[in-house]
């Protein structure tokens, strides 16, 4: 009885099993074709020589890089395969470096002059990403009659690696939609994958739009990452006044890209709206300066020209100022004042040419007929 129940509990228990030791294998096997596809796809650049005096010439081919990027070629010294360019483009011989463009096929093929970069060898070709790939490959190149130094001995120091995907955290002002600079935070788990601690590290970021390269400014995070260990690094970013578009931050640290990450920043149409106002609140205040002007200008009235005579009020008829007398002094006979207009609506009064207003004949008046 007792085999029985032991013998059903393990078929019980054998798919369990089964599924906990395949597990990881099953999520091994969908990340190796991409991992062979991503080690086959990895640029890759060659030289005609590995060694040339200056003045000389070497051609420089490359394959596997993304088709339409622009490459910078630099001769640099201080610098080693591996350990990447110390210094910087500091260290190499910016004058005489070149340009090429990756062809449809991702290869490209070009001349490079050879030139004494300002540090010491050991040198390498820099071959770098200018734009659509930030990817960089050192080829290992000897300057003749150049002079050699050894390279800074490795501390042992720390090595940091992108744990997760950033981000950008922060949002807009309403400055920003009148032209401000827009302003965020780049968020990233860094992991210190080295033998000894990271200390206030210093990273590059920079913003890009378009077919330009990047302009990088030094951002110091503080804090101490130890060896295993991870932390939350949060970095400043900031564009321009008035920059709108698509641009793409990127992250460089010990002369690598570390992480990039788009941005897309709306126009700002407060500065638009600005504008049209002003195309017609000043044509408006410049008709309304220019009518007071005329308004202060406009000759005087004929009231005004009568050369210092004050005019008859118009309320004040001819009867009020009296009777007229004839030229020649007093004692002549007043003339007539005409009678005064009617008033609109009264019958006027007729007067015949032969009676005067004091001998007009009158109802009890005798008549001269009834004393004959």
């Amino acid at each position: 009885m007792r085999s029985a129940r032991t013998r059903a509990a393990a078929l019980a228990i054998r798919p369990l099993l089964a599924a906990l030791l395949l597990a990881p294998l099953c999520a091994v096997l969908p990340v190796l074709p991409a991992a062979v596809a991503s080690a086959a796809e990895q640029p890759k650049v060659a030289l005609s020589q590995t060694e040339g005096g200056k003045g000389g010439e070497i051609t420089v081919s490359g394959s596997g890089w993304r088709p339409g990027a622009l490459l910078m070629l630099l001769i640099c010294g201080k610098a080693a395969p591996g350990k990447g360019v110390i210094g910087g483009t500091n260290s190499c011989a910016n004058t005489d470096g070149r340009a090429a463009t990756v062809d449809a096929k991702g290869s490209f093929s070009q001349k490079l002059p050879v030139a004494e970069p300002p540090e010491p060898c050991p040198c390498v070709v820099h071959v770098a990403g200018v734009t659509g790939q930030q990817d960089t490959v050192d080829v290992e190149f000897t300057v003749a009659g150049h002079p050699t130094a050894p390279l800074p001995q490795d501390s042992g120091a720390g090595r940091l690696v992108v744990l997760t995907s950033a981000r950008l955290d922060g949002d807009s002002g309403v400055l920003v939609w009148f032209g401000a600079p827009a302003r965020r935070e780049i968020v990233v788990t860094l992991g210190n994958l080295g033998q000894g601690p990271v200390k206030d590290p210093v990273f590059e970021v920079g913003t890009s739009h378009g077919v330009f390269a990047p302009q990088y400014e030094e951002r110091q995070w503080r804090g101490t990452i130890a060896p295993g260990r991870k932390a939350l690094v949060k970095l400043p970013v900031e564009l321009t006044a008035g920059a709108h578009g698509d641009y793409q931050v990127s992250v460089r640290y010990a002369g690598k890209v570390v992480l990039e990450q788009p941005w897309g920043v709306g126009r700002p149409w407060g500065v638009t709206l600005f504008w049209l106002l002003l195309a017609v609140v000043v044509p408006a205040g410049l008709f309304r300066i220019g009518m007071a002007v005329v308004d202060k200008l406009r000759p005087a009235g004929p009231a005004h020209r009568t050369g210092g005579s004050r005019a008859r009020p118009r309320g004040r008829s001819r009867t009020a100022a009296g009777p007229r007398t004839a030229p020649g002094g007093p004692g002549r006979v007043p003339l007539p004042v005409p009678a005064a207009r009617p008033a609109a609506g009264d019958e006027p009064t007729v007067v015949l040419p032969w009676f005067t207003p004091d001998s007009a004949p009158s109802e009890n008046s005798p008549t001269t007929k009834g004393q004959a």
